[in-house]
């Protein structure tokens, strides 16, 4: 186990093959308290195993690609649809098996999952109690109904990170200070950005406003 432990999830697949003492060792839950992936494309993959022994999950996408996946949908044309496509629900599913067979997670780092939905954090929020850090970096489609899941089941979480989630609001922050006062929270470049309004809303309101104000 602790030779296991130095080499990656593709060098522990290998040498498992070699024989069956080492692939006993490859399929000890105590070799996987540790997950760390940099892309969708590695969670598919047959070099893993999940289980209840998971503590640490890190999901973090710093390729070039992300940005598409960060275009408002209603923005993208045919060739970016087509390419979310081929993953947009990776990450969720992939979560949702985190949701079933990893009971005593505590911590969830996602980076650049422009595919995760609220309903996705709450679930896990609800499957893993002892949930104690929560980082969410530039997960777009995050917005302040996670914020009021963590006040509803974040029962044990400590630390909360919302950063680049630019459908975040000052209000949903608020809340979470006011709720959750023992919660360390951050949320860099959030509350401040632009959320994701078609212009032909965010025209309809100012209309609707300016009406108001004249009556």
């Amino acid at each position: 186990l602790h030779l296991f432990s130095f080499l990656d999830k593709n060098s522990r697949k290998s040498l498992a093959k070699t024989c069956h003492k080492l692939l006993e060792v490859f399929q000890d839950p105590l070799l996987w308290s540790l997950l760390n992936f940099h892309s969708p494309a590695e969670l598919k993959k047959d070099n893993f195993l999940l289980g209840p022994a998971l503590k640490f999950l890190s999901i973090c996408w710093y390729s070039e690609r992300v940005k598409v996946c960060n275009i408002e949908d209603w923005m993208k044309n045919n060739f970016q649809k087509d390419f979310c496509n081929r993953h947009e629900n990776i990450v969720s599913d992939f979560l949702l098996e985190v949701c079933n067979r990893c009971p005593n997670l505590l911590s969830l780092t996602l980076s650049g999952c422009g595919h995760v939905t609220d309903d996705c954090i709450l679930l896990l929020l609800k499957s893993c109690p002892n949930l104690r850090t929560l980082k969410l970096e530039n997960c777009v489609r995050i917005t302040d109904q996670t914020l009021e899941a963590v006040t509803l089941y974040g029962g044990s979480l400590q630390l909360l990170h919302v950063d680049f989630c630019r459908n975040i609001t000052q209000t949903g922050l608020e809340r979470v200070r006011e709720k959750c006062p023992l919660v360390m929270l951050r949320a860099d470049k959030s509350a401040n950005m632009i959320p994701d309004n078609k212009p032909g809303k965010k025209f309809m309101l100012e209309k609707a406003l300016r009406k108001l104000v004249q009556l």
